[in-house]
């Protein structure tokens, strides 16, 4: 699939509409013109939410009362339209996206709709950063695949936040004790389905990236293994067993929202002892790896995000990079042009596009 038109207002300091290649677009311009903020913008039609933005209105440009999207997209030879809009009211935003002028109402019916990978300099350090970043990692790129999956994941994340504040109540007042269990039935019924489909995802993705990553580095092994605080058969035993420490802390200290992946190079653990280098290119090859699950799993290339990663990549990560991505649309930002002797330059400015293709 990939996108043949762009077009925004109002989100963030975007003003613009371009035409976008099938192949690879570079976005070249200064720094602050706009550049990530049109990647933002197509990874918030394909999710929903933003990367950066800790709030929808954080989105829309100063000054302004709404933000407007359009992405006019090809899939299996078939043309739609995405439109996302957000409309600012005092502190509150309201937000609206359509498929093909038809209002989307539930999030778990646009994922899929819009397939995409975004590879930022956040991602490198996908390695080093906390768990929080590596279970982002997982959940994002399921939820693309299955509907089931976001919703085992809300359900989740609902029963955990009704959990943690009875245990608040419980730190003063212990009547209510009793009532954990139905919070844990449903930490287990949920948690142990998340387990399940992550454990699968990451046996898979760490197949992918061995290869991909072997390739890279001339025969260093890259592994990664899920990494859970329970397990399906003891999970409503490890909660029981954790609500005194649980009522002490005011919060649920076991369970699958603090699970991890584990990177190991050679059998060692790259984030405590790999180098930068080797570190960089774990998550290169995981990010890859991302791409040819999304094509095994619906037969569609994903459209690629590049973030201004090609300077923290050396010539010969970039050589690789290119021949990975010849055959799906990649857009990627970026302060020079040199990076790409071909493609279609798109030039920033002030949240407004220039093309010329090379």
């Amino acid at each position: 699939m990939h996108i043949k038109k762009f077009s925004a207002a109002g989100f963030r300091n975007l003003k613009t509409q371009c035409l976008l290649s099938p192949d690879i677009n570079v976005i070249f311009g200064d720094n602050a013109q706009g550049k990530t903020n049109l990647l933002e913008a197509i990874y918030f039609c394909a999710f929903g939410r933003s990367l950066r933005a800790r709030a929808d209105g954080e989105l829309v440009a100063w000054g302004e009362d709404a933000a407007q999207i359009r992405l006019e997209t090809q899939r299996g030879g078939i043309s739609s339209t995405l439109d996302a809009r957000l409309e600012t009211m005092g502190r509150k935003t309201s937000k609206y996206i359509s498929i093909d002028f038809l209002p989307v109402k539930h999030m778990k019916d646009l994922f899929g709709r819009l397939l995409v990978v975004m590879f930022s300099p956040e991602d490198l350090r996908l390695i080093k950063a906390g768990p929080a970043e590596r279970r982002r990692f997982m959940d994002m790129e399921i939820c693309q695949l299955s509907p089931v999956y976001y919703n085992d994941l809300r359900e989740y994340h609902r029963a955990l936040k009704q959990r943690n504040a009875l245990l608040k109540i419980l730190q003063k007042d212990r009547s209510q004790s009793d009532s954990l269990s139905v919070w844990d039935e449903q930490l287990k019924k949920y948690g142990t389905r998340i387990m399940k489909t992550r454990t699968a995802f990451v046996k898979k993705i760490s197949e992918i990236a061995a290869e991909i990553h072997k390739n890279i580095t001339s025969g260093e092994v890259l592994a990664l293994e899920y990494k859970s605080s329970v397990d399906a058969d003891s999970y409503a035993a490890v909660l029981k067993n954790s609500r005194e420490r649980d009522i002490q802390r005011g919060t649920t200290c076991e369970g699958i929202h603090t699970d991890d992946i584990e990177f190991t190079i050679n059998d060692v653990s790259a984030r405590h002892f790999g180098s930068q280098g080797q570190q960089r290119t774990a998550a290169l090859s995981a990010k890859l790896a991302e791409i040819e699950i999304i094509r095994e799993s619906t037969g569609e290339t994903p459209i690629l995000l590049l973030d201004d990663v090609l300077s923290e990549l050396d010539k010969n990560r970039q050589k690789f990079l290119f021949r990975q991505i010849s055959n799906l649309q990649t857009i990627i930002t970026c302060t020079g042009t040199e990076i790409s002797k071909e493609g279609f330059l798109l030039e920033m400015k002030a949240g407004e596009i220039f093309a010329e293709e090379v």
